[in-house]
């Protein structure tokens, strides 16, 4: 269907208006999605963004109209390619990322198609009269006849995610019921302010992103420092470094300053500080003993109240002896 001139026009304006209203654009490829599924993600997109569709060399065309505004999209053009469409947002892209690809919808196996996943055959009775069971020997699936209908007796992978599904199993399939593939918008690639990266950027997480920052910065400061080169990131370890220098040079000549004076202080009597740490640690160690010996008498007195010598006890109780006589 050839467009006339107002509708090209009106197509221009509207991915003109697009393209300065959202901050981002989703590149998807669109095979195999039908009308009534884009009808779906369109509504599920609805408030966060629009979905675009056009031919591709209209696109093209219109893209190089806005060049001279938008030059960053020059590096959008190679994309324009293929069956595509473009999902323009101002939203987190997490988010338009998961409606776009949540929108799925089953489908029969055709032949001379390729298999997007593995395909299995699971075990069980197919209903099938036993006039059929040629057809799934000529597959290689194990079958047997139970109350006169075929049944497969374990499951079989039919098809390997990527290669090609010839007739034969496409019909074994069909007749199965079995609906393998799956079909959506598929993300390309992904422009936002002016940057191209893709899909799998948003899979990085914020813990992931600081410790590569941390790690680029590390690098930059240890280049720096090998550089003598002063940056942002290694000026802190240069001034602890200088700071170091000039406890050295304080140390071994008679310049001093205020934090200088305890360094030298500790090691023109070393014996002081030394003997302040085990006097610290002997008055900890000998209360520790002190308390645990008066546990101990506690404990003792305790088990005296508590007659824990039978024999001493005994004696206690016994009278005093009587005098002999003269």
């Amino acid at each position: 269907m050839v467009r006339s001139r107002d509708e090209k026009e009106a197509y221009f304006a509207r991915l003109k208006e697009y393209v300065e209203t959202y901050s981002s654009i989703f590149v998807v490829n669109v095979d195999n999605v039908g009308s009534n599924q884009m009808h779906q993600i369109r509504q599920a997109v609805r408030g966060n963004g629009t979905i675009l569709m056009g031919k591709n060399t209209m696109v093209r065309r219109a893209i190089r109209l806005i060049l001279a505004d938008h030059p960053d999209f020059e590096r959008f053009l190679p994309l324009v390619k293929g069956n595509v469409g473009f999902v323009f947002t101002s939203a987190d892209l997490k988010d338009i990322r998961e409606i776009i690809v949540s929108n799925k919808v089953a489908a029969p196996a055709k032949a001379n198609a390729f298999a997007p996943n593995d395909i299995y055959v699971p075990a069980g009775n197919t209903g099938m009269e036993p006039g059929k069971t040629s057809f799934f020997q000529a597959l290689n699936i194990p079958t047997k006849i139970a109350r006169g209908t075929i049944e497969i007796t374990s499951d079989v992978h039919l098809v390997q995610a990527g290669n090609k599904v010839d007739a034969s199993q496409a019909t074994l399939l069909n007749m199965l019921g079995i609906s393998p593939f799956t079909y959506g918008m598929k993300i390309i690639s992904i422009f936002s302010d002016g940057q191209l990266f893709p899909e799998s950027v948003l899979d990085v997480n914020e813990s992931e992103l600081v410790e590569r920052f941390l790690s680029g910065v590390k690098a930059i400061a240890a280049i720096s420092l090998a550089l003598n080169y002063p940056t942002l990131a290694s000026v802190t370890h240069s001034l602890v470094n200088s700071y170091k220098n000039l406890l050295a040079i304080a140390l071994e000549t008679d310049v001093t300053f205020e934090a200088a004076e305890a360094l030298k202080e500790r090691l023109a009597n070393p014996e002081a500080f030394a003997a302040a740490a085990p006097a610290a640690a002997d008055e900890s160690s000998s209360a520790a003993p002190a308390a645990d010996e008066k546990k101990e008498d506690e404990e003792e007195s305790d088990d005296d109240m508590g007659a824990r010598d039978p024999h001493r006890s005994a004696l206690a109780t016994l009278p005093p002896p009587r005098p002999r006589p003269a």
